[in-house]
């Protein structure tokens, strides 16, 4: 029944500002520990496949993670297999697709496949942003985009205050931009639109 009530529409590169935004960070990220970003509501995994192939081209191969859960179990399993239509790669630049994507073939025409290289630093499982979340570890960023716009202010920040506690210090968490966490208690400092810092 979740299945078919949750809504799932993505494709790659969705919100582009959020990752012009996050390139900016990653250029000045100088740690000695692996960066790490969580894509709260991966839905078929187009938003962290996404954040994977900016991580690699900044950061290089390794040195990162991207953490995907989604509340729908078939959702998790699609974006395990990371195949998709060319359609919904639509905004994914021409040489990220050379370097981390495979041109379907046969059956698979018109479809695209995740690489195996880039895959290995990508992991999705299953998590309800209402109830409490699995041992993630914490990140340095959270998208928790087009999630809240579901809920009423009440539960919008039940989920922000449980997401935040798993995002490290100077973290940022992207929400979608059709969405506000303003009037609600949060503790998170508004960077830009649709961008929050946790102090």
């Amino acid at each position: 029944m979740v299945d078919k009530l949750t809504t799932n529409e993505t494709y790659f590169f969705r919100e582009p500002q959020h990752f012009e935004f996050l390139a900016q960070e990653l250029a000045q990220y100088d740690k000695p520990e692996p960066f790490r970003v969580w894509s709260a509501a991966s839905s078929s995994g187009e938003e962290a496949y996404s954040i994977a192939m900016l991580l690699s081209e900044k950061l290089g191969p390794t040195g990162w993670e991207v953490v995907g859960t989604d509340l729908s179990t078939a959702m998790v399993s699609s974006a395990q297999r990371g195949l998709y239509s060319m359609e919904r790669a639509r905004f994914v630049p021409k040489e990220y697709l050379k370097r981390y994507c495979l041109r379907g073939q046969g059956e698979h025409s018109g479809q695209l496949l995740i690489s195996k290289a880039l895959k290995e630093n990508v992991h999705f499982s299953s998590a309800n942003l209402t109830e409490k979340l699995p041992d993630l570890g914490r990140f340095d960023v959270i998208f928790l985009r087009n999630v809240l716009i579901y809920f009423d202010p009440p539960g919008k920040e039940a989920i922000v205050r449980r997401v935040i506690q798993l995002l490290k210090p100077h973290g940022y968490l992207f929400t979608g931009h059709a969405e506000s966490l303003s009037h609600l208690d949060h503790g998170l400092k508004t960077v830009r639109t649709a961008v929050y810092e946790r102090s």
